[in-house]
């Protein structure tokens, strides 16, 4: 569902609104563009505002929000509009279209993968610790990628359903709540995204395997440069780039992974009961429930927004992290909501900046705390 104020109209509501004297105003509390999704005519969008700007400047790097509630369609964004590395967070998209698949009868949760050597990738998660030519159900790899954000799971899942289907249902869901699909990346596999980073310092590095980039993660990030070129045999003189950071946001700027937060709303928003229409009939309400049971039970990321929002709320979601980025994104519901208009919400945050994960995660959970407080997802409790 898009927002019930088109952007058009609320420009020309905000030149209106404006008193003559509005060079008594901060401009700079404009400078989010935020304008285009809020209806401001709710008291908390500006708490709400205070409290982000205040805890940018304690994170030191940049921060991204996008709310939606889904019962009325408010929607609120800090950022959303730019574009973003949205990290494990695409691993929602997967999911579905496995999910789909299942409807169609193509496959079964029951269904097992043979674990291949080629399917190993570094990060998270228990599927590395079975050995090759292990048969694993796809019921248990979807519950290894969504809870732990299991990467080689993750790889399987798409080697079974396949990339371009990924991709075509990311859009889909997208376009099911009446967004704009080209305002995301194309999806790739969890190895193409160590084969683009590492391509980057190197083309050679493009063809190398997941195994290949489990030992490299041995290295800190510091010395990875030099570590990748023993293995490729070649001088750090012939890099592309200085080093680990460079090569990474050289790789976003290829727009793979890469999302507008708004844009990510809209995919969550197709997921849940209020957006269920024909739009989606390949993705009926049973998988969209078994979807959304899942991610009820993440267990990364219990640091971030969920610390901050407490007991009060129930969260399906998401989490991602990569070099220097972090992202929790999901529908949040009121335990004791008592009224239409108290959700649920589509939340998606990401932020760039410091090395340390846990600055990105106490940043988070502070705003957590600040859509607790300042009334975005109904009275403060």
């Amino acid at each position: 569902m898009r927002h019930w104020i088109q952007r058009g109209l609320v420009a020309v509501a905000l030149i209106i609104a404006l008193p003559a004297h509005a060079d008594e105003y901060d401009t700079n509390w404009y400078d989010a563009h935020w304008y285009y999704e809020v209806d401001k005519k709710s008291a908390w969008q500006g708490d709400l505002i205070a409290r982000l700007k205040a805890i940018e400047d304690i994170f030191e790097g940049r921060l991204g929000v996008y709310v939606q509630n889904l019962a009325s369609g408010e929607a609120f964004s800090w950022r959303a509009d730019d574009s973003w590395y949205l990290a494990s967070l695409i691993k929602i998209p997967v999911a579905a279209q496995v999910l789909a698949e299942r409807q169609m009868g193509t496959l079964t949760l029951d269904d097992r993968l043979t674990l291949a050597r080629s399917d190993f990738v570094d990060g998270a998660g228990p599927t590395n610790w079975h050995d090759p030519g292990t048969p694993i159900s796809i019921r248990y790899l979807m519950e290894q990628m969504l809870t732990v954000s299991d990467n080689t799971a993750t790889d399987m899942l798409i080697d079974r359903v396949g990339l371009a289907a990924v991709n075509a249902r990311a859009r889909a869901m997208i376009a099911a709540s009446g967004g704009n699909p080209d305002e995301i990346g194309p999806i790739s596999k969890l190895v193409g995204v160590r084969q683009g980073v590492y391509g980057e310092l190197h083309p050679d590095a493009r063809e190398l395997g997941g195994m290949d980039f489990i030992a490299l993660r041995q290295h800190s990030v510091s010395q990875r440069g030099q570590a990748l070129a023993r293995v490729l045999d070649v001088s750090t003189a012939s890099f592309t780039q200085p080093d680990y950071d460079h090569a990474f946001d050289a790789y976003e700027a290829s727009g793979e992974n890469v999302g507008t937060l708004s844009a990510f709303g809209d995919l969550l928003a197709s997921l849940h009961p209020v957006q269920q229409g024909s739009a989606m009939d390949d993705l009926n309400d049973e998988q969209r429930q078994t979807l959304l049971a899942l991610m009820q039970r993440t267990r990364s990321g219990k640091q971030r927004l969920k610390a901050g929002m407490g007991s009060g709320i129930s969260f399906a979601h998401k989490t991602g992290t990569q070099q220097r980025r972090s992202c929790d994104a999901g529908i949040a519901q009121r335990t004791n909501a008592d009224t239409a208009t108290q959700g649920p919400w589509v939340i998606v945050t990401c932020t760039r900046g410091p090395e340390a994960v846990s600055a990105h995660e106490r940043t988070l959970a502070r705003v957590g705390e600040a859509l607790r407080y300042s009334g975005a997802l109904g009275k403060p409790w």
